[in-house]
């Protein structure tokens, strides 16, 4: 049966423009927009976007559900983390697939495959971290790209976990500038921080403050530096992860000035959290251990900065949630043993609005940051990150006066704090569709598990 959704009124902003139109959905897919009032449409439902916002679902390209890290799992499902994220006003994640050492591509693919399938409320996509290159892992990569796997992460932080050293690093890259695959990097010099670390530890400085003191900004883009060497040396396009560092950032400015294809995420935590964070008594700062790490304030300048100027493109979360009882709390006593990791993925959207109401960013900032960007870097741009006819009928219908206070109590992340406790923000989503199906309508819940389906992505459209 063919469903008709019509949408009314509203003021529709993607990135390239803002217009009062109204918006015709139709089997899953934006079949028409007109100017508010000029068409006589018939539809199955009219809903009226009067006084509110008609956005693009956001595209958040950096989650991780039910990942394994410091023996323990990041404490979302696919389908608690999936809802949450509906809440905020998401319809699309990518979270990473995890290959283990000794292990194949595949298989690490398969298990997340299996982790996700009839479980998410959204649509979602999978890139693949590659802990274990060699000629085997690098000749995967190839087939993985055919199915839609189009990103590859590797680590210079880690040491004994996720860790490739520079020769590994060179190769995947190498390997993803000949198959179109974008290499992204999680760039912390993690050998340098592991000797600070245990300095740290034998001073007797184990609260959690001590996490952002020992993994320096100046690792961080020590770090960044030498990946966009390498990137260069293999001809190959970069894209850095969760960038927190003015000085790493500057390592990307220089490389774009060059006009190479580097690219660049920073994630709310570091826009809207500093290190005071991290001091808070009482352990109540290993809440907001992740890594990068959050920075003292000043660099929240030249963040926003970059957001402004395009040397940051997207801003994801980062989503990795522990609870801080019982997961947390692992590293009571010593920093190191807290598992890395913050919430987010319902936030994103919200923080992003009240940048537009503070003056950091414009609106259709705000969009292609959260949606048109993150879809283009990622090769889901036309079906993803806009309202256009023949795009995918993920659509929000966003409220840019209502107000609320962040908090753990009324938030939908499986996790039992919010990194944004008490923070009061203008702008708040009302209706959610994905592929034209209801997921939030006027602030409930109507979604269901399984309605997500798995999107196979082709490559970066940013290059050509």
């Amino acid at each position: 049966m063919s469903t008709r959704t019509l949408i009314t009124g509203g003021l529709v902003i993607t990135a390239a423009e803002e217009i009062h139109a109204d918006v015709l959905i139709e089997d899953g897919r934006i079949a028409a927009l007109a100017s508010a009032g000029t068409q006589e449409w018939a539809a199955d439902r009219v809903v009226d976007a009067t006084g509110k916002y008609v956005i693009p679902g956001g595209v958040d390209a950096h989650t991780h559900m039910e990942f394994p890290f410091g023996g323990t799992f990041s404490s979302d499902t696919f389908e608690t983390g999936t809802r949450a994220a509906a809440w905020g006003g998401t319809t699309t994640i990518i979270d990473f697939a995890v290959q283990s050492v000794g292990h194949s591509l595949r298989e690490g693919l398969d298990a997340y495959y299996a982790k996700a399938d009839g479980k998410c409320a959204i649509d979602y996509g999978f890139h693949m971290i590659v802990s274990d290159v060699n000629e085997s892992s690098l000749k995967e990569m190839d087939g993985l790209v055919g199915e839609g796997v189009t990103s590859f992460k590797l680590f210079t932080a880690y040491p004994g976990v996720f860790y490739s050293d520079d020769g590994q690093i060179l190769r995947a890259m190498q390997k993803g500038a000949a198959n179109g695959a974008l290499i992204m990097m999680h760039a912390e010099n993690g050998i340098a921080i592991d000797v600070l670390v245990q300095q740290a530890l034998a001073r007797g400085e184990t609260d959690p403050r001590y996490h952002g003191e020992v993994r320096r900004a100046l690792l961080e883009a020590e770090a960044t530096h030498r990946v966009i060497q390498l990137a260069r040396v293999a001809e190959a396009p970069l894209y850095v992860v969760h960038v927190s560092a003015e000085e790493a950032l500057a390592e990307l400015v220089a490389a774009r000035d060059k006009g190479l294809p580097v690219f660049g995420e920073t994630c709310p935590q570091y826009l809207f959290l500093s290190t005071d964070n991290l001091a808070e008594p009482d352990f109540e700062g290993a809440k907001y251990v992740c890594s990068t790490p959050l920075r003292p304030r000043e660099h929240q300048a030249a963040l926003w900065r970059g957001l402004r100027t395009n040397d940051l493109q997207v801003v994801s979360t980062d989503h990795c949630p522990f609870c801080f009882t019982g997961q947390k709390e692992l590293g009571r006593g010593d920093f190191s043993k807290i598992p890395n990791g913050m919430p987010g993925v319902e936030n994103r959207m919200d923080l992003l609005h009240q940048a537009v109401v503070d003056g950091h960013i414009t609106r259709r900032r705000w969009i292609e940051i959260a949606c048109a960007a993150p879809a283009r870097m990622f090769g889901m741009y036309g079906k993803k990150g806009t309202i256009a006819p023949g795009a995918d009928a993920d659509v929000v219908i966003y409220d840019p006066a209502a107000e609320q206070v962040m908090s753990a109590s009324t938030h939908h992340m499986n996790v039992d704090y919010s990194a944004y406790e008490g923070k009061r923000v203008t702008g708040r989503v009302e209706t959610v569709l994905s592929r034209g199906e209801f997921v939030i309508d006027r602030r409930e819940f109507t979604g269901r598990a399984g309605h997500g389906s798995y999107v196979a992505r082709g490559t970066t459209q940013y290059l050509g």
